[in-house]
This record gives structure tokens, C-alpha cells and sequence, in this order.
């Protein structure tokens, strides 16, 4: 059954009141209407659906008590308020106190439409979500994998990912050395830390290092430590990472890139199980597991002469391949669930379908790093944590829009056509939201407005 939408609008000036509730009323929506702080306090339990407040309200409670009020006594209103133009200060207060959102006076009726259909549907997600939370009994960040660590989590349900938990199990008893290859991004140190993990040396230290990020001789005194006076500023001697990882696991990560002194030396390493410092002439015995990662082709570093062929096979005892996200694409919506759990600041927050559909078919070239960036990035800028398609990125919208062009072309359109048709797609992917789809579409948003108003005369001369 459809729920006509209630809303209360609260303002002192008679005149903007009635039309504000005129407006409304046309757009299909049960209006009230309250011309004070007080008369609008006394109907905090009255089972809104929104409320749009000025933020002056003359003697009383203003605007933002208002706001203060519904937001303690009725959290789920989503509110908004009515701020003077140019008024920057209160309408970032309102932001900052809980509202949905603000409209400026003289306000556009076009966007005060827009503004409070998107807070009624962001509303009704949120409580489709929590209905079917509820049915389903599962928590809200329930997770598709498992554990590697406080708080760190392989994430995934899909073939290529079940292939990877079952040989981290297989691998993990023994000592073999294990290289992890996949694309940037993919959670290659997840992997060794799950190696570790449920390994016999778990209760051992995990020591990770990126190989990339020191020179070489930097990266020579990280791994084998070395003496005091062994070069400027050695004022003391130092273990190296070989020795702090003694019991555990030491994680090598981006192995392709160290260079022929380094691979030398860590061959040696591999074979003997012993390191020397630099600066020194003693061999220390390490008890290390050692585990790899690379995004190079090793094979095609080995054939073209970059790598040693010996410390490749060293390495490859076993070899795990991570898949990239294009190859587990149903595993997104578990993977935007446990980044809403891990970096929401509410019980309540969650995704609607349409913004989930868009993560799905966006093309993530930074794997599961980039993923967890734009999740992270939309809760902050969500109402309440509830992230809608116009709180993503805006690379995700334009690639959702370029890979969407089923019905904009199938009965060969006029440019014309062709352009209102694509806008109101990027207009649709946005919520509305005419800022962003000015940005996605590469124009300015006067330019978008004029656009519009074109196309609207346009169909009027159609009609007429």
C-alpha cells in the first residue's frame, strides 16, 4: 500500500508558508503547518515524515532548537532547513546538528522539490534496509570471509576467492616460502597475514616490509640490521627485520622490485636460513618464515633478465594468486557492507540498491584499496550514514553512465534527443543533484540550467 508522504513545515512568515505548503501539497505530499518554535515542539511525536524549518522563527525556539529537539526525540526525521541566501555560516551549523540538508531563501522551487525527494527516498531506503536487516536476522556488518587479525578481514564468498582460502589453509601448517601475486590493491598482505595466522607460528610476530618504498642500501640495513659504526650515523647496532620477525612470519611485499644485490643476498638468505649485519662479519642464524608479494609478471622479469631465475623457484614453493575485482564482481556488495561496518559511525548506516549497482559495474583498477577509498569517502559525505548513488565518486557515476546506454540510442535519436535523454540519465544516477551532474558531464551548472530550460520550451512547443 502507498504511504502519502507527512510533512511539517514550520515558519513565521505567512505568506512563505502557504506557499511552501501550496508547492508541496501539488507535489502529492500530506502537509502541515506550524507558524512557531513552540506550536512545531508540540508535534514532535507526531509520526513525521520530514520537516522544513526556517531558521529564524521570530520569538521562541528557532530553527536549530527545532533541529536539536527532533533530533533527540525523533532521530529518524529527516529535516531540513531554510536558510537566508549567502547565510554560509548557518546553514554549515544546520550540516554539522543533524540536518538532511538546507535551501536558501529566495528559494528555488525546482530544488526544494528536488532537496525533499531525495530526503523522503533516502528515508525510505533506510527503512527498507532496516526491514530486511530484521527478516533476514543478519547484523548489519556481517562479513563473507575471514579473520586475519584485530579488526582485518579477507572479504569475499565467490569460486576464485574460495581457491585462495583453501590453499592459505593447505600452506599455512608448513614452512614453505609462499608468494602472493595479483594487481595493486587486491589485499596481497591480507593473504600472508591469514598465512601467518593459522600457521603453528601464529602466536609469533608478523614483520611486513615494502620493498619499494627504501633505497637499496637502506633496504639492506632494514632486513639484516647492522653494527655500530657500520656507516654514517650507525651510532648503535641495530637488528634488522630478519631478527625482529624471529618465531613469525616476515612479509616481503613487492619483491619484483628489489634490485641484483638485494636479490643476492636474499637467495642466500632463503637457502642458508642466515644473515649477516651490515658492517659485520658474524652470520646469525633466523628462524623466519618468509612470505612474497609482487604485481610483476616474475616470469616475464625472469626472461627478460630483471630477475634472478634461482631466487624465482626460491620463492614460488607455492604461489597464491588474489583475483582482481572484474574477476569477483558479486563479491562488491559483501566488500561495501564490511567498509560501511568498519568506518560508519552508526548502527543505522547502510547502501541503497541503485549506489550498490553502481559499485558493482564500475571498472576498479585499484582493486579492493580503491573500493574501500570510495565507500569511505560516500559515508562521509551521506545523510545519517545512508549512502544514495549521488553521494559516490564522481568517476564512479561517469563510468556507470557510459556502461548504462540501454534505451538512449535503440530508435536512432537526434543529437538532440540523444543529449536531453543522457542527461536526464546523469541526472537520475546523481539523485537530482545538479553539481555533480554538471561534473560528470563536464559543463558548468549554468550551462546545465539553460540546457534544461531549453529542452523544456522545447517539449512545450512539442505538446502545444
Amino acid at each position: 500500500m502507498h504511504h502519502t508522504a507527512r510533512v511539517l513545515i514550520v515558519e513565521d512568515d505567512r505568506v512563505a508558508r502557504e506557499l511552501l505548503a501550496e508547492i508541496l501539497r501539488s507535489e502529492g505530499y500530506e502537509v502541515d503547518a506550524a507558524s512557531g518554535g513552540e506550536d512545531a515542539l508540540g508535534r514532535l511525536h507526531a509520526g513525521y515524515d520530514l520537516v522544513i524549518s526556517d531558521v529564524r522563527l521570530g520569538d521562541g525556539p528557532s530553527g536549530m532548537d527545532l533541529l536539536q529537539a527532533f533530533q533527540q526525540e525523533a532521530p529518524d526525521t529527516p529535516f531540513i532547513i531554510i536558510t537566508a541566501f549567502g547565510d554560509v555560516t548557518g546553514a554549515m551549523s544546520a550540516i554539522q546538528l543533524g540536518a538532511h540538508d538546507y535551501v536558501s531563501k529566495p528559494f528555488n522551487i525546482e530544488e526544494l522539490v528536488l532537496t525533499v525527494r531525495r530526503a523522503l527516498e533516502r528515508q525510505r531506503l533506510r527503512e527498507e534496509t532496516r526491514a530486511q536487516r530484521s527478516q533476514l536476522g543478519e547484523a548489519p556488518d556481517a562479513r563473507g570471509g575471514i579473520q586475519v587479525g584485530e579488526r582485518m578481514y579477507i572479504v569475499g564468498r565467490s569460486p576464485a576467492m574460495l581457491e585462495v582460502y583453501k590453499t592459505v589453509a593447505r600452506v599455512a601448517p608448513s614452512l614453505s616460502t609462499v608468494l602472493v601475486v595479483g594487481e595493486s590493491g587486491t589485499g596481497k598482505e591480507l593473504v600472508a597475514r591469514a598465512i601467518h595466522t593459522y600457521s603453528p607460528r601464529s602466536k609469533g610476530p608478523f614483520v611486513a616490509v615494502n620493498c619499494t618504498a627504501l633505497t637499496e642500501s637502506l633496504l639492506e640495513s632494514e632486513l639484516f640490521g647492522h653494527e655500530k659504526g657500520a656507516f654514517t650515523g650507525a651510532v648503535v647496532t641495530k637488528k634488522g627485520l630478519f631478527e625482529e620477525a624471529a618465531g613469525g612470519t616476515l612479509f616481503l611485499d613487492e619483491i619484483g622490485d628489489v634490485g641484483p644485490k638485494m636479490q643476492a643476498q636474499l637467495l642466500r638468505v632463503l637457502q642458508e636460513g642466515r644473515i649477516r649485519r651490515v658492517g659485520g662479519s658474524e652470520e646469525i642464524r633466523v628462524d623466519v618464515r618468509s612470505v612474497a608479494a609482487t604485481n610483476r609478471d616474475l616470469e616475464e622479469e625472469v626472461r627478460a633478465k630483471r630477475f634472478r631465475e634461482d631466487l624465482y623457484f626460491r620463492l614460488n614453493v607455492v604461489a597464491i594468486r588474489v583475483p582482481s575485482l572484474r574477476e569477483r564482481p558479486g563479491d562488491i556488495p559483501l566488500l561495501v557492507q564490511h567498509f560501511i561496518a568498519k568506518y560508519a559511525s552508526g548502527p543505522e548506516a547502510g547502501i541503497a540498491p541503485d549506489a550498490t549497482e553502481a559499485l558493482k559495474r564500475h571498472d576498479w583498477k585499484g582493486n579492493v584499496r580503491e573500493l574501500e577509498n570510495a565507500v569511505e569517502r560516500a559515508l562521509a559525505l551521506a545523510k545519517n550514514g545512508f549512502i544514495l548513488p549521488s553521494d559516490l565518486p564522481p568517476d564512479v557515476l561517469r563510468s556507470v553512465a557510459v556502461a548504462s546506454p540501454a534505451g538512449l540510442i535503440d530508435d536512432r535519436p537526434t543529437l538532440a534527443e540523444l543529449e536531453r535523454r543522457y542527461i536526464e540519465l546523469i541526472l537520475r544516477e546523481t539523485g537530482g543533484n545538479k553539481k555533480r551532474a554538471a561534473e560528470i558531464l563536464g559543463i558548468d551548472r549554468r550551462t546545465l540550467y539553460r540546457t534544461l530550460e531549453r529542452e523544456g520550451r522545447d517539449r512545450e512547443e512539442e505538446e502545444g
